[in-house]
């Protein structure tokens, strides 16, 4: 879907884990990737940045100043590159009425390129960001989301098996469960982002994937609004993932998202979370206790244990027993050792599809715990730390590089490469090698 489902503040870097997209309470929390990235051409993150679900005004209709010159020439060069845009969409079986529909009043949207170009540098902790996304305000409404569409997602759930809180949590994160679906023409923002080039190649495919989607008629051209980088709906699909996973749950013969009524967008977002494996009755992952003296080279993805066999060495859940049987699982350690640890299972993989970020998949975890009725993170987390910039983290791997330990690559993103490079300077430090890539560990390494 990727959806993750994609989008989000942190197009660029990639955050994982530590560092996320600086958003409001009230717009999409997503903080990296989209999920279909697995399935088709990776797709990159996009933020919700809309206080109403009104499509905006079409350039031509909105009152003000001149358009500046340099907006007129992007404009003029837009214009040439949407007449061959036309002739390779038609090769892949776009009527020309459907395009000349889609692309009535459709400008250039410099709006939309600045946001592109300014997301590397917005990144908060992953406390700040579960203050945010797991508010008590986000709990409250969840819960009375459940309560109000229970019927539906009594439903949705045992048709495909997925859990209800899940659903509603994912809908919470991604459009505050349908206040902040995005205003911004997907037409005009992905021919925008295609003619841009930067990541051309991509957004031309989400736009022929929503030129077919106008074309099935599922929608209108105008009501096919959302984020200004293609995500759309309750739950931000972008086009491509759409139309491999969107379902028509209410019958009417269309996959309608957009909506008020978010039956289809919840029942494609269950849908989704199904294709990929979900499975019912088992958590995201469980809050544990860790031994003194844990081997913090265990805490890894790779590393599989059943809970009686993690209870052995001494990792147990909060009450000091062993975690219920609910499968395989791993430890996650967000924060390093001065955090929050969890032991974590298949259906983590399963949330990650939609969100490929740490912090977006504990968001959505926890929060559908906390709707559930679960309690609050017990741990405490090391809250005098701030997130690297992305400069930071550029900085970090060219160092630990330069060290000796190297990162296979300077991309700002802490990654599984990255983090395995912390974890060997730790260890040539004497300190404890739980691969937190931290300020203070920035500072040794200057």
């Amino acid at each position: 879907m990727r959806l993750r489902s994609f989008w989000a503040v942190a197009v660029a870097t990639g955050m994982v884990g530590t560092s996320v997209g600086a958003l409001g309470t009230t717009q999409s929390l997503r903080p990296v990737l989209r999920p279909a990235e697995q399935i088709s051409p990776a797709p990159q993150p996009v933020a919700v940045v809309a206080s109403a679900v009104r499509p905006k005004l079409r350039p031509e209709q909105a009152t003000g100043p001149i358009v500046p010159a340099t907006q007129v020439a992007s404009n003029s060069g837009f214009e040439r590159w949407i007449r061959g845009f036309e002739q390779r969409a038609g090769a892949q079986g776009i009527r020309a009425s459907t395009l000349q529909a889609a692309f009535r009043g459709v400008r250039y949207d410099p709006d939309v390129i600045r946001r592109d170009r300014n997301q590397s540098e917005f990144t908060k902790t992953i406390w700040e960001y579960l203050d945010s996304a797991v508010s008590d305000t986000r709990i409250r409404n969840g819960k009375a989301a459940l309560r109000q569409h229970r019927r539906t997602l009594d439903a949705i759930e045992a048709h495909y098996g997925v859990d209800k809180e899940v659903v509603v949590a994912v809908w919470g994160l991604e459009s505050a469960y349908g206040e902040y679906r995005g205003t911004n023409d997907i037409i005009q923002s992905l021919a925008t982002l295609a003619y841009d080039g930067r990541r051309g190649a991509f957004f031309e495919e989400q736009l022929i994937a929503a030129l077919k989607i106008l074309q099935n008629g599922d929608t209108s051209p105008r009501n096919m609004t959302g984020s200004w980088a293609g995500a759309m709906g309750h739950t931000q699909f972008i086009p491509t993932s759409y139309l491999a996973y969107a379902v028509d749950f209410t019958g009417d013969g269309r996959r309608d998202i957009w909506a008020d009524d978010p039956t289809d967008a919840l029942a494609s977002t269950a849908a989704y979370l199904r294709r990929f494996g979900w499975v019912k009755g088992q958590p995201w992952g469980v809050e544990v206790q860790l031994p003194r003296g844990f081997d913090y080279a265990q805490a890894n993805r790779k590393i599989t244990r059943s809970p009686a066999q993690w209870a052995q060495l001494g990792v147990v859940g909060m009450d000091g027993r062993a975690v219920p049987n609910y499968g395989q699982g791993s430890i996650l350690l967000p924060a390093g050792g001065q955090g929050a640890a969890f032991m974590i299972f298949k259906n983590f993989a399963v949330i990650e599809r939609y969100n490929t970020a740490d912090a977006y998949v504990i968001g959505v975890g926890h929060l559908s715990d906390r709707i559930k009725g679960g309690p609050a993170i017990q741990a405490s987390w090391p809250r005098g730390d701030r997130a690297l910039t992305f400069a930071e983290r550029k900085e970090m791997q060219q160092r630990l590089t330069q060290a000796g330990f190297s990162t296979q690559g300077v991309d700002g993103r802490i990654g599984p490469k990255t983090i395995a490079a912390v974890r060997a300077y730790q260890r040539s430090q004497g300190l404890a090698p739980d691969g937190y890539a931290s300020l203070s560990l920035l500072k040794r390494l200057r």
